[in-house]
């Protein structure tokens, strides 16, 4: 991850904590027919995530889920997503909210080109073999999903 990069990005979050009462932001965890889930890897942090980002102003949560699996994997919602959980993650700020979404409807016309400014790698992965570097929030809520366990309300 490149120094601008960085800047950026927690520009962009100190921007956001003085200008809304809060933050929120969607994820999806996107699966294919044989189980396996979506992750990205960005360029401006470490780790596995999977997919998601901020929610614009005026933008419904759905539609920011959307555009955000769109920009990092090309997956379009051919379907309705469930919404799993809303999460407080205070890593970020004791503000920021993040909507876990489960996505079973989709299609990926194309791969994603990657690398690219964001997102340096990409793909789907067995739940039961994540690659290296899963963040273990990620890896908290894929166990939530599979044991049908409830949202534990902080990320």
């Amino acid at each position: 991850m490149g120094a601008a990069a960085r800047f950026l990005s927690r520009f962009h979050l100190l921007v956001a904590r003085f200008h809304r009462g809060m933050t929120l932001g969607v994820r999806g965890a996107v699966f294919d027919e044989q189980g396996r889930v979506f992750l990205v890897k960005h360029s401006y942090t470490p780790g596995w995530y999977l997919p998601g980002g901020g929610v614009d102003p005026g933008e419904t949560m759905a539609a920011a889920l959307g555009r955000e699996l769109r920009e990092e994997g090309n997956i379009e919602l051919t379907g309705g997503a469930d919404l799993f959980g809303i999460y407080l993650q205070t890593a970020v700020s004791p503000r920021d909210h993040v909507a876990l979404y489960v996505c079973r409807d989709w299609r990926q016309p194309v791969p994603p080109k990657v690398p690219n400014m964001e997102i340096v790698a990409c793909g789907f992965h067995a739940p039961d073999a994540l690659p290296e570097g899963t963040t273990p929030a990620t890896r908290r809520r894929l166990a939530e999903i599979a044991s049908g366990a409830p949202a534990s309300g902080e990320w």
